[in-house]
């Protein structure tokens, strides 16, 4: 029983850390976070910090899959929700998601696809949760195969790219013209969704919530979905 509440007590007070370097990467950014300036927030000394985390790293790693799993559990909750033979409809709610989420969570989504941060590397067990959202896009084109009669005709050109192993591993069954159509697709969404956050479609695009839904449209037909899709409904 002690040692259970010492645990939930230690859990607590990570929360505690995180809260407070969310509210400092908002203010700052993330090459302003550092252990010293959270522990000066808490109105704690930095050694006692590290009974939680040991370096700034640690600290940006638990932050960054914080970020991705929320991202990616919104996403696929919301996803979730449609017959699953709707894939065109899966395709509009994955999309306005991410973005959704991302209007509303601008620091993280700046922390997970903005910047790279000087001298911070990314350590492998990012990974699972960074492909969570991907993954669910991955989920919709493969259903597209799941009838392994359904004729397909592949552009040569497309078809001399080359993706890694893992683009092959989230989508078996998919023609590689397709796999490749994929990242297209994936760059555009959140390439658009990068650009509105960070200010660059000012004086570009001024109804974002219409030219947004134009792009999903087009990476539908992009992906193959072309044939259902019908953004007026």
């Amino acid at each position: 029983m002690a040692s259970d509440k010492r645990e939930t007590t230690r859990l607590a007070q990570v929360e505690k850390v995180k809260e407070t370097a969310r509210m400092l990467l908002a203010r700052h950014g993330p090459m302003g976070l550092s252990l010293r300036e959270v522990a000066r927030e808490m109105c704690q000394t930095s050694s006692a910090l590290y009974r939680y985390f040991h370096s700034r790293d640690e600290l940006l790693t638990a932050l960054i899959v914080d970020a991705y799993n929320d991202l990616g559990a919104t996403t696929e909750v919301a996803e979730a929700k449609v017959a699953r033979g709707n894939l065109n409809e899966r395709w509009r709610v994955t999309c306005h998601t991410v973005r959704n989420w991302a209007i509303s969570h601008p620091h993280e989504y700046a922390l997970i696809f903005g910047s790279p941060i000087p001298g911070y590397e990314a350590p492998q067990l990012t990974v699972a949760a960074a492909a969570r959202v991907t993954g669910v896009m991955a989920g919709i084109i493969r259903d597209q195969f799941s009838d392994v009669t359904q004729e397909f005709s592949p552009d040569p050109r497309v078809e001399e790219a080359l993706l890694f192993d893992n683009v092959e591993y989230l989508m078996p069954n998919v023609p590689h013209d397709v796999a490749v159509r994929s990242v297209f697709a994936w760059t555009q969404i959140f390439g658009f969704i990068s650009f509105e956050l960070f200010g660059h479609l000012l004086g570009t695009v001024s109804q974002t919530d219409v030219t947004y839904g134009l792009l999903i449209e087009q990476t539908a037909q992009t992906v193959g979905l072309v044939d259902q899709f019908n953004p007026r409904t």
